[in-house]
């Protein structure tokens, strides 16, 4: 049985200047958890998965791409994309997110 694991969110916020910021929470065979913090400006260009993957927004204002279409990033919003759907993401301000990847 795997180890439970604990993280505090708020504890891993750290904006780099000009940067995304990636901590992985958990890594196994069936999920890959990363925290990721953006400052203003920066962006994860458009690109597919090979599984599917939700995006849990923390805290922030920007936008999530989604086959095209964008949609605003704000507290509380999760996207779910099955694998092979184009994403994005855009911060225009400070921007934290969690990514989730279904490896099952």
């Amino acid at each position: 049985m795997e180890a439970p694991v604990l993280a505090d969110l708020g504890e891993m916020l750290e904006v780099a200047e000009n940067g995304i910021v990636s901590k992985s929470i958990v890594e196994n065979e069936h999920h890959k958890i990363i925290h990721f913090t953006f400052a203003p400006g920066q962006e994860l260009s458009e690109h597919t998965a090979s599984v599917p993957a939700a995006i849990q927004i923390l805290d922030g204002q920007g936008s999530v791409v989604l086959e095209g279409v964008a949609h605003e990033a704000r507290a509380g919003r999760l996207f779910y994309m099955p694998a092979g759907m184009r994403h994005a993401v855009q911060a225009s301000g400070e921007l934290a997110m969690l990514l989730t990847m279904f490896r099952t």
